[in-house]
């Protein structure tokens, strides 16, 4: 036998190896979802969009003359996508954009035969690659757009995009929208503000704590299209755990509510529909004054067995 036929052969048994196929595919991520979108109180169209998807894979044993227990009956597994796209540009441009970005988002990452449904450090890095791709993909898309349609130039978007799978949690994002994970009453924000108060405080200009109330805190110094430039993709890869929540929000929800309310308004309300609710109804209380949309994921995971 030749060594390449060595090679081929397996160091376990054909069971085992089965078994072990079988525990890494057991759906062990289940999202209970909240989300809401509100014009606000003062713009006339609401230009944010979002989407939460769910990612479903299953495989089952319809027949074989293999003995019992070889080949479990039924495998299942499930992944989440979470976006949210914030929409600039005059008339019906932001409006077009945010929604044409996670249409064409989508469509292009449809494009890909496969999703992955068990991540090690390599494939989490390739995940966030394809991820960076199809932000700079949709980017072009929006360019050539508003090229061609006058109605639509200078139209662009935020887009914050997160992944959920088993104990991870990637992110992809570009603008001022914003990721946050809430782990045993602690709000931990994931995203880094894409706007020029941010960059001065970044640059040692101004205090980190006047950036909310900076005068340049609503210049994007990211964004896709809106001639922009290539957009910066910020990627980042953290860990799940049972209990978490997650929170997706357009600057609609952060520039009128508070860190520390948020984080109040999520450990009170237990239900995330309820608490989708509670942070728009909070922002609506501040004013107003954007679109303003929410996405709370609630993450429930079990142990394979």
């Amino acid at each position: 036998m030749a060594d390449s036929d060595h090679e081929k052969t397996p160091r376990l048994p054909v069971a085992e190896l089965l078994r072990r196929e079988e525990e890494s595919l057991r759906a062990l991520l289940r999202v209970d979802l909240g989300a809401l979108s509100h014009p606000g109180k003062v713009r006339v169209r609401n230009e944010d969009h979002y989407l939460a998807l769910r990612l479903y894979r299953s495989r089952e044993t319809l027949a074989t003359n293999l003995p019992e227990g070889d080949l479990p009956a039924r495998t299942d597994q499930q992944g989440y996508v979470l976006v949210v796209a914030d929409g600039i540009g005059g008339r019906s441009g932001g409006e077009h954009a945010s929604r044409r970005a996670i249409g064409a988002l989508i469509e292009i990452a449809s494009r890909i035969p496969d999703w992955t449904l068990k991540l090690d450090d390599v494939l989490a890095s390739e995940l966030m690659q394809r991820a960076e791709s199809y932000f700079g993909k949709v980017d072009a898309i929006l360019e050539a757009e508003a090229a061609a349609d006058p109605a639509l130039a200078g139209m662009g978007t935020t887009m914050t995009m997160v992944y959920l799978l088993d104990h991870d949690l990637l992110v992809a994002h570009v603008g001022d929208s914003r990721a946050y994970r809430y782990r045993d009453g602690v709000l931990s924000r994931l995203t880094q503000d894409q706007t020029m108060a941010q960059a001065l405080a970044d640059a040692g200009v101004i205090a980190a704590g006047d950036v909310k109330s900076h005068r340049h805190r609503h210049i994007l110094t990211g964004a896709l299209g809106a001639r922009s430039g290539a957009p910066r993709v910020e990627l980042g890869r953290y860990d799940l755990c049972a209990g978490d929540r997650v929170l997706v929000a357009s600057d609609g929800l952060t520039e009128m509510v508070s860190d520390e309310a948020i984080a109040e308004l999520l450990r009170r309300e237990s239900d995330p529909s309820a608490a989708a609710a509670a942070l728009v109804a909070a922002a609506l209380d501040e004013g107003g004054t954007d679109n303003v949309t929410v996405l709370v994921a609630d993450c429930r995971l079990r142990t394979a067995v």
